[in-house]
């Protein structure tokens, strides 16, 4: 059975959506304390994927229109509750979590490669590097790698693999970990007061002017959201073509995108936009949109076309979760930023908000701001891993 109609399509995710969320509200059934919506909707979406369901032109015609402009739209809505000046307070702490994300994974790469090494195949190591700073900034980065460093085009194909595969599972397993926040937190005596000022700030905001919303604020902000995704993108572009211009390719379309999003959304949260209402109940609807658009594309099948290469992948991660753990109990690091600066290693700017907001829409800023580190540093990461797994 294959959708074959964009609109069906789009129907489908948000009925689906819908349905959990329903359930979840008046059924009361203890599994959502356990697994919540969000996460079903990502695991099943991914079982429809690899069934075939979405496998057909209009449906990949339909995704690729949306997935992108909701997602922009996404973020600005959510920074609309953000104060940048109490998040800039956050600076040095989160950049610490990044790079201890970063450096994390590193090791894992690194320790990981000599075990896996027989099974990936012939001179991978330039493969491997290149998904590393992949990794750490995001695919502009994987692509700039691949023209800098000798990439097998096979290896290249089986690195894609595994950062499909593990970056699907990733971002189920954070999701479903914001259930679990709490037990991480006290487990390693997390200091959350920062952070918690955070959200504090914007519902008290919120509380201090809550309207109601009308159906001319959801039109508004509907229609707000969506005309500055559009225009996002097109400066976006023509950023990213001034930076090729002078030689700086380091950041993609996308990450140019994401940035100036970002900057318009704290800026317009500094003035009245800032306390209009509907903005918690329409960041709700598009992250279950973006999050059901995202996982309709997660196919499990990759993992058959290189099952060792996945398997590295996964060692990766478990590496990076036991050390991020053992760093987290040393400098009291909360779970939401662990996971937040996770994913913007391994998903990027565009991805981290996701996770990040699923903890408060007040934290999409945090995630955004990690995923432009990223950027800025994949590159060179990415060279320092080459020559290190070149010696190997």
């Amino acid at each position: 059975m294959v959708i074959a109609n964009g609109f069906t399509y789009i129907a489908f995710l948000m009925c689906l959506a819908g349905i959990l969320l329903a359930l979840e509200k008046y059924t009361k059934w203890k599994i959502f304390n356990i697994v919540p919506p969000l996460v079903w909707i990502y695991v099943l979406n991914m079982i429809f994927c690899t069934m075939g369901l979405y496998h057909s032109k209009e449906v990949s015609a339909a995704y690729k229109a949306l997935k992108n402009n909701l997602l922009y739209a996404m973020i600005f809505v959510m920074l609309l509750r953000c104060d940048f000046r109490k998040l800039a307070k956050l600076g040095g702490r989160m950049v610490a979590i990044f790079l201890g994300c970063s450096l994390t994974l590193f090791v894992g790469f690194i320790v990981g490669y000599p075990i896996f090494k027989g099974y990936l195949g012939s001179d991978t190591w330039g493969a491997v590097a290149a998904l590393y700073a992949s990794w750490v900034g995001g695919s502009a980065n994987m692509a700039a790698m691949q023209a800098a460093l000798p990439v097998d085009a096979g290896a290249y194909s089986c690195a894609l693999a595994l950062d499909t595969v593990c970056y699907s599972v990733w971002i189920a397993l954070l999701l479903l970990m914001v259930r679990y926040a709490s037990k991480w937190n006290r487990a390693v005596k997390a200091d959350t007061s920062k952070l918690q000022a955070v959200a504090d700030a914007a519902a008290a905001e919120v509380a201090k002017e809550k309207k109601q919303a009308g159906g001319a604020d959801w039109i508004f902000l509907i229609g707000l959201s969506l005309i500055v995704s559009a225009i996002s993108q097109q400066v976006g572009a023509s950023l990213n073509g001034a930076l090729k211009a002078v030689g700086l390719a380091m950041f993609d379309k996308g990450s140019m995108t994401t940035l100036f999003v970002t900057v318009l959304g704290l800026v317009c949260a500094m003035t009245p936009l800032g306390k209009v209402p509907a903005v918690e109940e329409l960041s709700s609807v598009y992250l279950y949109a973006v999050v059901s658009l995202l996982a309709s594309t997660a196919s499990v099948t990759d993992l058959l076309a290189a099952p060792m290469w996945v398997v590295y992948g996964f060692f990766i991660l478990a590496v990076h979760v036991v050390l991020m753990f053992l760093l987290s109990k040393l400098f009291h690091w909360d779970l939401c930023m662990v996971s937040t600066a996770s994913l913007a290693n391994i998903g990027g700017a565009a991805s981290a908000p996701i996770v990040a907001s699923a903890y408060d829409a007040s934290y999409a800023g945090i995630g955004v701001l990690m995923g432009v580190l990223g950027a800025a540093v994949g590159n060179f990461a990415g060279m320092i891993c080459g020559a290190i797994l070149k010696m190997m």
